[in-house]
Order: structure tokens, then C-alpha cells, then sequence
């Protein structure tokens, strides 16, 4: 095996597929892993194929270890896949930990995304709200008005107050694609950002194959947004209970 050093983005390929004007989506780690579950949900269903990895000095310091023991280096991962229309998605373990990381892995991204031909770019994350949402919405950012109005068709919803902003990859992906040429948009379910949310995964992956044309189950999310709610209602639970004990200990004290 050649020596390989990492650096701010070193990408190693493991085949170079031959793709048409591939569409790029981005779901990496972010406010209640909303997008990085839509994004590798949509890998699993699709079966799209893993062409390429980017390692980079700025992730955080470690390996990960599998259930059988064995370690793996923290990455970024491409896969690929050819349908009526074809993909690029990316995931991966974590995004840079520096401003200056995060440009650098952007710009790796679009770089490669660019070589393949790549027009549109989605970038996929959760909304905060800060609370419970039952029944998540999806926010919408996009590079220009027109496509603004094109994703207001399939029900992606735009703040009309002005203001905020798109923190990370699935902001820099779309700004810096901008410079590039790239028309792009970002879907944001919303979350409690508290916990790992399938729930607004799910609204955010009905809203994707929508646009893309893809018809895919939704049946892994809806089993994992039962299980978290379940979790969810356990936890409420006991913390009910435990606030209830309390109030019968201060009569007790009275």
C-alpha cells in the first residue's frame, strides 16, 4: 500500500463512475441528524455505490470501532447512482471542526462534484426550533428566486421575516457552489435539535424523491421516528413521575 498523508481534504477514489451532470446532495452530522439519516436512507434504498472517501486533518482525532473491533479513520463518504437521473450524495462521520476546515472540505467537494459535470447541489439538515414537533414542516433556502418558487410547489415552506442563516456544510456547499455556477437549495426539517429526529427526516426524504422523481419506501424512518417517540414518551414519563415525588416531598416538609 502507497504512503498516504492527510491533509485539510485528501480525497482517495476507489473507481471514477461516468456520470451525467450528476445532482449532489449533502447529508452530513447537524441539527438532529436530520439529514445525514435522510441522505443514508436514500443511499440504502437506492443501493447507490461508494466511489470515493475524504479524510481531512480538521475532523476530529479519532477512529471509530465496529462491532467487530476493528477501527476505522473518521471520513466523508461519495456514493454514486444512475437512474433517470444520476446522484452524488455525500455523508460521512463528522464536518470540520474550523472555519477554515469547513471551507477546505466544501471546496474537495464541489471540486470533485464540478469534474463530474454537476449543476444543482441539496443540501439536507434540521430546523431548531428549540421544542417538540409532531408533524415537522420543511424549511427552504435556495441560490435564486426562481428556484425558490419551483420548490414551493412540492410544499417547502420560505421564512417571509427576514434574517438567519445556514451554519456548516449545507450552507458553504450552496454559497460557494453559487460562485461556481451551481444552482442549489436547502431542505431543513424541523427538530426539537435535542435528539436524532427520524421523524423530520422522513418529511425532509418525502420532499427529496419528490423533486427527484424517485420512488422509494419510507418504511426504515417510520419504524426509527416510532422508536425514538417511544423513547421520547418513556422519558416524559419519568420525568413526570420524578417531579410529582417532589411536590409530595414538600408537603412532607411544610
Amino acid at each position: 500500500m502507497e504512503e498516504f498523508r492527510i491533509k485539510e481534504a485528501s480525497v482517495v477514489y476507489y473507481k471514477r463512475p461516468r456520470l451525467k451532470e450528476p445532482i449532489l446532495i449533502e447529508g452530513l452530522p447537524g441539527v438532529g441528524n436530520v439529514g445525514k439519516l435522510a441522505a443514508e436512507h436514500l443511499i440504502d434504498e437506492i443501493k447507490a455505490k461508494k466511489f470515493a472517501e475524504i479524510y481531512s486533518n480538521d475532523f476530529p482525532p479519532q477512529v471509530l470501532i465496529d462491532d467487530n473491533g476493528v477501527i476505522k479513520l473518521v471520513r466523508n463518504e461519495l456514493y454514486y447512482w444512475k437512474g433517470d437521473k444520476h446522484l452524488i450524495i455525500l455523508v460521512g462521520d463528522y464536518q470540520g471542526l474550523s472555519s477554515r476546515g469547513q471551507y477546505m472540505l466544501a471546496e474537495a467537494v464541489l471540486d470533485i462534484a464540478q469534474q463530474f459535470g454537476t449543476k444543482m447541489i441539496y443540501t439536507l439538515g434540521g430546523y431548531g426550533t428549540g421544542m417538540d414537533v409532531e408533524k415537522p414542516k420543511v424549511t427552504g433556502a435556495a441560490t435564486d428566486k426562481q428556484l425558490v418558487k419551483e420548490l414551493k410547489k412540492y410544499g417547502v415552506n420560505f421564512k417571509d421575516e427576514p434574517g438567519g442563516g445556514i451554519i456548516g456544510a449545507s450552507g458553504l456547499l450552496l454559497g460557494l457552489g453559487k460562485l461556481r455556477g451551481m444552482r442549489g437549495a436547502c431542505l431543513m426539517g424541523e427538530t426539537s435539535g435535542y435528539i436524532v429526529d427520524p421523524n423530520s427526516a422522513r418529511e425532509v426524504m418525502k420532499v427529496l424523491v419528490k423533486i427527484l422523481g424517485i420512488d422509494i419506501s419510507l418504511a426504515k424512518l417510520d419504524e426509527k421516528a416510532d422508536e425514538v417517540k417511544k423513547i421520547t414518551e418513556r422519558i416524559k414519563s419519568l420525568e413526570r413521575s420524578m417531579e410529582s415525588e417532589e411536590r409530595e416531598d414538600l408537603r412532607y416538609i411544610r
